[in-house]
């Protein structure tokens, strides 16, 4: 096969593409957004994702949707997926994310140890046009910060500010030398500094005391994040039995396999054999220095572990492993890897394997990605996994709790990381010469953020009122 022909066009030449897509296509142009005529139900959307799921766990998800319109977005990026097909796109193409909300935003443990600040959810990855990521992001801010009860301008703040600061790190990024963009990373110490620069910037009492309550939670979380590795999940997650450990059973959130029974038409001894060869064929896909180090453990356990709010349903389980003795645990994380849902709409994933194409995606994406992130064939037909660690040092912020100086902080470092993520795989010259330099594009977006909350309000009714009818079944509080 001959090898592809790359082009080098020079920097005013990948400027003046940006600028002709902004003609073609202004920013101004993502406003006064409205659904499509003929836009799908968006509950029978949902109802066509589950029929490929775990249908014992199906009401779970839809009672975690339930909890509130901004949780039901989480679950919904079939939804807007669909609905954001119909959207303008100036013509410049990324690694997307697939599902940039601000849940899906972290910290979590370099291979160095380091606690760095990045996406951390890839299920949804797909190359495709920048915007769809940006979109996804500011209407995250606009519903999370409604739920909150901010006011219309502390919401809007939010929003704009997210989109801002995708804007202008994109606008830094395309001053950058290549490898310096590679290697840009948001620190856990730049993080903090951060925190530190806003709380003595901050004027008026109130303020200030707002400022105070933003580090104190931000310091918190960070310790709590070096606390969560693979002994802490074995103190958690594990009891000892018969002289070794075992994952405990906390049905339905977590089942060993033991328990399962036939769920997977298979008998125990068929499900023991089956696990073994899933990680020897895992383990073929990494690297050859971690795959040695890899092989130092032995699989103990595995259970069944229900994640997240829409990966609920899909196949997910948690692996204990064993290396020199029983102090010494390490906790893989298998997820079920499905299509993307921007694939359908946009063109499919050139891996014929979706576990890849979320590792592929992933380590595109991430400044820096999971010494043990691979991937395998499941058992069954068409079923797909990846495998990574889990609880890495990884910590998430919670929302919900965020008062309106703390989350346009987030927004701030949200926006800024998602431009580095975009700018590892598109060209930033182009994308910022796209962008702009005055404030025009974040309006526009927080303009869609805005209808398009709206629109999530009514979708979600429409959703309640199916649970209601009877036509969905829900199980709430788990």
């Amino acid at each position: 096969m001959a090898e592809k022909k790359v082009k080098h066009p020079s920097v005013d030449e990948r400027a003046a593409k940006g600028k002709g897509y902004r003609e073609k296509t202004p920013v101004s142009s993502h406003t006064d957004w409205r659904p499509a005529p003929d836009r799908p139900d968006p509950v029978a959307l949902l109802e066509e994702q589950n029929l490929t799921r775990e249908q014992d766990l199906v009401p779970v998800r839809h009672g975690r949707m339930l909890v509130s319109p901004f949780t039901f977005y989480r679950g919904a990026a079939k939804i807007m997926a669909s609905d954001l097909k119909d959207t303008p796109r100036g013509g410049l193409r990324v690694q997307l994310c697939g599902d940039a909300h601000l849940s899906n935003f972290g910290v979590f443990a370099s291979p160095e140890r380091n606690l760095l600040f990045d996406l951390n959810d890839f299920d949804e990855t797909l190359p495709g046009p920048f915007e769809y990521d940006v979109k996804r992001m500011a209407a995250s801010f606009t519903i999370a910060a409604r739920n909150n009860a901010f006011t219309k301008d502390e919401t809007r703040d939010a929003t704009i500010t997210a989109v801002r600061s995708y804007r202008e790190g994109m606008a830094e990024f395309a001053q950058m030398r290549t490898l310096d963009i590679w290697y840009a990373r948001l620190s856990e110490e730049q993080l903090m500094e951060a925190i530190d620069l806003a709380v003595a910037t901050q004027k008026g009492k109130a303020l200030k005391k707002a400022a105070k309550g933003m580090e104190k939670t931000a310091q918190q979380s960070v310790a709590k994040a070096h606390t969560r590795d693979s002994l802490q999940a074995l103190s958690k997650l594990a009891e000892f039995a018969d002289g070794e450990y075992r994952i405990l059973s906390q049905p339905p959130i977590v089942i060993p396999v033991r328990e399962l029974g036939d769920s997977y038409s298979m008998s125990p001894d068929e499900v023991e054999h089956a696990i073994r060869e899933q990680f020897r064929a895992y383990r073929a896909t990494l690297p050859d220095d971690r795959r040695i180090l890899l092989e130092r453990f032995e699989v103990i356990d595995v259970a069944r572990k229900v994640v997240g709010v829409g990966s609920v349903g899909t196949r997910a389980f948690i692996a204990l492993l064993q290396g020199r003795d029983q102090q010494d645990p390490l906790f893989l994380q298998v997820k079920e890897a499905t299509r993307s849902v921007l694939e359908d709409h946009l063109p499919k994933s050139k891996f014929k394997q979706p576990g890849e194409r979320v590792v592929q995606g992933q380590r595109m994406m991430q400044a820096a990605s999971d010494i043990f992130l691979g991937w395998t064939k499941g058992v069954q037909d068409n079923r797909y996994l990846y495998w990574r660690q889990l609880r890495d040092m990884k910590g998430s912020a919670v929302v919900e709790g965020m008062k309106p100086l703390g989350m346009t902080f987030y927004a701030d470092a949200c926006g800024w990381t998602l431009a580095r993520a975009h700018a590892r795989s598109g060209d930033p010259i182009a994308i910022a010469a796209y962008l702009g330099k005055s404030d025009k594009f974040e309006r526009s977006i927080t303009d869609f953020s805005e209808r398009y909350a709206d629109q999530n309000e009514k979708d979600y009714e429409a959703f309640a009122d199916a649970v209601r009818s009877g036509r969905l079944e829900a199980v709430e509080g788990l």
